[in-house]
Formats: structure tokens, sequence, C-alpha cells
């Protein structure tokens, strides 16, 4: 059978008592874990909601969540998490488009639960286990799926247009599943820190889903604290976790690390964006344990599809990695024709973890595939060895004069100024060359910097042309919840002021 919820019976009946979850201080065993799936699924039942039928939420990381994601699936509904950043507008979009059969908010977030679906609000009693929406409800059957039955939609960020719905199968789980415990070694003493957003597939499932598939722990934190997180490594001898970029920082500048014991980290995964060097070395000073890895993914392979492999982290520096074992990728230009290692060009990607394409939209999904190939819209080159190198998003390619400027490369050379605590170079418009970098920065503390120093640096480091021709200093970048910087969000604000 193929469900979800199977794995979790598995070790429901073998290891009733150990650790599946642990929620605000209570540790969830795999024998209640599975109880509550079963008496959740049934109360979704109790609300018309059967086999296909999509189950939209609303929600902050919780435990209650995780129920809601298996019990989907025990009784057959899709599962479909929202960012709860989003508008009331946009979140109704949603909501609208997949068809949502019933809506699932936590009580605080009711002022922008919309689209028209149902609504069913949970307090904060129902946000530790949503059971008790359902206190006298008896426990549904499992239904059985089969591989290319759809299990989860996610829609994307929605960088240039509405959010599209990326369709995710329980193939596309299963083997995204198994390359991960091929590549970190997954086993039931992996305990997991989660800190990012469980709509995210960085939470959800770089390794999240898969860590239960092999009997360990997720240790959920609703909100991302950088103290709260080193703590709960301490405490709870947590050896592994996936930050964003700016999660990242964020504990390597707290002012109170070095009070907390870190030596059970075994590894961290990074991802959303390129990393510096100099923050993987950070890493490495202060979690002398653990290892760094970077790695590439998107929504729409569930994330993971490159990984850094042990002991290639100081060799390959600047790369996210090589392919999974299931994940075949190629570097093709704009005809759709393969290029040879060291040339730029899209990454594309292929395999048995890869969306069948988007939710009611034939022609964006035609228009996303080379043949069986996905084309992730990302710029990058491979190596003679198959490692893979981020050069840009192909819409944050800044061209100046008829020149391209990759603005990762420009950022990666400011990064190694000490003043420089973030970055971000995007073109704005140019009455003489098209476009001209822009340099937006967030200094470290007590820093100062100038623009005359910028451009001096830059300018023994980069062409002349791709030395930024304006510096703004920000105390923030905007980013969204995979911890990418969202640069036309900086474009906005800027044209908003030209």
């Amino acid at each position: 059978m193929i469900n979800l919820s199977s794995f979790i019976a598995f070790h429901a009946r073998r290891t009733p008592d150990r650790a599946a979850l642990k929620y605000r201080g209570e540790d969830i065993s795999y024998a209640a874990f599975d109880a509550r799936i079963r008496t959740v699924g049934g109360w979704l039942i109790s609300r018309g909601i059967g086999p296909g039928d999509v189950v939209a939420v609303l929600m902050k990381n919780s435990a209650a969540f995780l129920e809601l994601v298996f019990a989907a699936s025990h009784i057959g509904a899709v599962f479909l998490p929202i960012n709860y950043r989003l508008s009331a507008d946009e979140v109704g979009y949603i909501v609208g488009n997949s068809g949502a059969r019933l809506l699932i908010a936590d009580e605080e977030l009711a002022d922008i639960a919309a689209g028209g679906a149902p609504v069913v609000l949970l307090d904060e009693p129902a946000q530790s286990t949503a059971t008790r929406l359902a206190p006298d409800i008896a426990p549904a059957p499992m239904h059985v799926r089969q591989p290319r039955d759809l299990m989860r939609l996610m829609y994307t960020s929605g960088t240039t247009d509405r959010p599209k719905g990326v369709m995710l199968t329980y193939e596309n789980i299963y083997w995204k599943s198994a390359d991960q415990m091929l590549a970190l070694g997954l086993n039931a003493d992996t305990r997991l820190l989660v800190v990012g957003p469980l709509y995210h597939v960085g939470a959800l499932d770089l390794p999240g889903i898969a860590v239960l598939w092999h009997g360990g722990m997720l240790s959920i934190h609703r909100n991302f604290e950088p103290e709260a997180a080193l703590a709960a490594i301490e405490a709870e001898k947590l050896n592994a976790a996936w930050f964003a970029p700016v999660m990242t920082t964020a504990i390597l500048t707290c002012p109170t690390r070095d009070n907390y014991d870190v030596s059970s980290l075994r590894w961290t995964i990074g991802g959303g964006e390129k990393t510096p060097e100099g923050r993987i070395r950070a890493f490495s000073q202060f979690f002398r344990n653990a290892r760094y890895i970077d790695g590439y993914g998107l929504t729409e392979s569930c994330g993971g599809d490159t990984l850094m492999e042990a002991g290639r982290e100081i060799e390959k520096i600047g790369s996210t990695g090589r392919a999974l074992a299931h994940v075949e990728i190629e570097i093709r230009d704009d005809a759709g024709h393969r290029l040879a290692p060291g040339e730029n060009g899209e990454i594309c990607l292929r395999g048995p973890k890869v969306t069948q394409g988007y939710w009611k939209d034939p022609q964006k999904t035609a228009a996303a595939f080379f043949g069986d190939w996905f084309r992730t819209g990302d710029i990058g080159y491979l190596d003679d060895d198959g490692f893979l190198y981020l050069t840009d998003r192909k819409k944050d390619m800044i061209i100046s004069g008829g020149e391209n400027i990759a603005s990762s490369e420009v950022e990666r050379v400011i990064y190694e100024m000490p003043e420089v605590r973030e970055v971000a170079v995007i073109g704005m418009p140019d009455d003489r060359w098209g476009e001209k970098p822009v340099a937006i920065v967030v200094l470290g503390d007590g820093a100062t910097l100038s623009f005359t120093d910028l451009t001096n640096h830059c300018r023994a480091r980069l062409g002349g042309f791709k030395v930024p021709k304006q510096l703004i200093i920000r105390d923030s970048l905007p980013r969204n919840p995979s911890g990418k910087v969202l640069k036309r969000v900086l474009r906005a604000e800027l044209e908003a002021h030209a």
C-alpha cells in the first residue's frame, strides 16, 4: 500500500514508545502519533472530506500541522499548505484556484483565511493536537493510494506571476525520501531540528518526512528564534537541522551562542541561495562536529536535488554538490541543447521526484519542460566531476551596455568585505546603459561603508562594467521562507522612490 500513514503505523507497532515529534516540551510517541492521525482522519471524513479532495491549511509550525499532513494522506485527500505570510487576497486566490474543500487555520491567522472554502480555526490547545477538534470521532481506516496519485499541492512564491500549484505525487515524495536516506545516512537515531516553516519544502521535505520514514524524531519549533534553537540542540541532543541562510547568519551572530553545547549536531543543510564561503567557514568554526551541507533544489522537485558530499566541501567550495541518486542534471541553452561542462546555461532536472506539472495549467506545464527535462529557470554550470555551481536566476541577470552581469558574482565579491553582513545586487534602469548594477547592503554591528570603499574593493576584483553604480544601506533584506532574497521587492521599492 502507498500512504504516508503506513510507515507511521509500522513504527507504532515496532517501537511504540519511541518519540516521533517533540512540540512545546511534549514528546509524542509513534503510537500516540499513529492514533492521532487516525482520529484526525476520522474528523476530516466527518467534515465531508474524501479521497482526492483538497484540504488547505494556513498554520504556523505545530504538532497539529504534522497530524493534518498525515491524516489527509490517511484518508486519501490532497494536502495543501499555504504560506501564512501572504495577504488575504493571495490566500484567497490559492484556496479558490486549488478548489479546496476545507481551510484549517490558526486562530491568529483568521484575518487572512479567505477563498470561499469552509474555515475551521485552531486555538492554541488545538495547535498541540488537532484531535481536540474530534474528541468523539471514530478512527478512520487507511485509504490505499497509488504511486502517481496526488499527495500534495504546493504553490510557488509567484516571483513573476500568480502562484502556480505544484503537483507532488506519492511517487515524488517516496523517491525523494529514498534519495535523502542515501545521501544523509538517515536512520532511527536522526533527531532533526525543525525551525523553518512547515508549509515549505525546506522544513517539511528536507528531510522532515524522510526522518519519520526511518523512525527518527522531529523537534518542532513554532517560530525560529536563534537562542531557542541553540538551547534545543543542547537539551535534546539534536544531530541534524535545515537552516535558511538568514537563520544560519542569525545563529552565528547570536551574542549568547557560546553559552550552549552544540557538540551533538552532525550536519546542517543550507539552501535558498549560493552560500558565501565566509559563512561556510564561520559555521565550521562554531559547529565543530558538524558539516555544512550546501544544496540546491526547488518546490517542483521536493527540494534537495544536489547536496555537497562529505570531504569535498573545501575542494568544491562554491558548489551546491552533486545530483542525488535518482536525479539527473543537464545544463541547456535556450533552444534546449545540452551544454558542455563549464558552460553556463539553464539547469534542467529529470527523475522520479520531479513534478508532473502545474495544477490546472497545461500551458505553464508545457513551457516548464524540454521533453521530460524540467526547466528550473536557474542558471549554472557543471564542472568535469558533475558538481553544480549556481550562477543566477534568469530574471536576475543584469544586462548593462549589452554585457551580461551575474548578480551572484558581484555579491560574492562584496561578501568578502568584513563590514558586510548581507548583500543583494540588482539591475535598475539606466538611460545610458539600459541597466546599472545597484548594491543593497546590510552592515554588521557598528560597521560603516562608503560608496568609494565599495567601488575600490569591487574594481580590484571585477570588470569595470560589473562594479555597482550605487550603494544603498538597509537594516534587512526581504526574503521568502526558503531564505531567497526577494529581488523583485527591492526593485519595486527602488522604482517607487526613483
